[in-house]
């Protein structure tokens, strides 16, 4: 409700200056113009960080009324669309946007998500890839995470663990590309480092059905006894119809 009444503030006070000053209206000038159509996209972000997408559509339809060519109007509108599982339609807004800010790494890592929920990871890499070459773009290590898991999808793991690494040389906070990194080691018998990673990972992420099973196994690879019967009871408590739990179950 705050976030709402600031946004609603906001928008009253751009499209409300300069009346009592005797200066122009404000959507008769392209600053005050700007103003409004940014002003509508944020309170349609809001309603969407809100959860109320049918809302958010019609301060977005406004601002794309005073700049129909507005690339963030488009890609909000798009993430929208993405929410309400309307994948058509927010492919269109999508490329809308794109059609007129091609190198936003911005939007081009919304569109790459898009596209990986759809399932077109081919289309995803290449959508990550070009979004990652902004090296000014402040989340970049989120696109080398989403790069990484793109190509566990492709089966391409000895990518995907160059692109986690990078992702973790950027920002070492990431508990994703952490247990990613985990998992990746011990698979191919690293064990140390798939230690090292795991125990990074714990400080940062909370455990889940996969990470109590890695840590099971890597607990049993070190002869820690205690902290494999430790996280098998959570597992079988927290996740007793897990396919995690199954497999434990199958290695015992």
């Amino acid at each position: 409700m705050i976030l709402r009444a600031a946004l609603f503030f906001l928008l009253a006070t751009v499209l409300t200056a300069c009346v009592t000053t005797g200066k122009p209206e404000p959507l008769k000038t392209e600053k005050g113009r700007n103003e409004a159509r940014d002003a509508y996209i944020q309170l349609g972000i809001g309603y969407l960080q809100m959860g109320n997408t049918e809302q958010a559509k019609v301060p977005l339809r406004q601002a794309l009324e005073i700049d129909s060519s507005s690339a963030d109007a488009h890609a909000a509108l798009a993430l929208v669309y993405q929410t309400e599982a309307e994948p058509k339609l927010a492919e269109t807004e999508y490329r809308k946007a794109l059609s007129s800010r091609s190198d936003d790494a911005r939007i081009l890592r919304n569109y790459g998500s898009f596209l990986f929920e759809q399932k077109r990871y081919q289309e995803s890499y290449d959508t990550y890839m070009k979004a990652s070459e902004d090296g000014l773009y402040p989340e970049r290590s989120r696109i080398f995470e989403n790069l990484g898991l793109v190509c566990l999808k492709l089966n391409r793991q000895d990518e995907a663990k160059q692109f986690f690494d990078k992702a973790l040389r950027l920002n070492r906070n990431q508990p994703v590309a952490l247990l990613e990194m985990a998992d990746l080691s011990y698979r191919t018998r690293d064990f140390v480092p798939a230690r090292s990673y795991y125990e990074e990972y714990l400080k940062q992420g909370s455990q889940n059905a996969r990470s109590l099973l890695l840590g099971i196994r890597l607990a049993k690879v070190f002869d820690d006894r205690d902290t494999a019967a430790s996280y098998g009871l959570q597992l079988k408590r927290l996740y007793p119809a897990s396919p995690e739990y199954q497999a434990y179950q199958a290695e015992q």
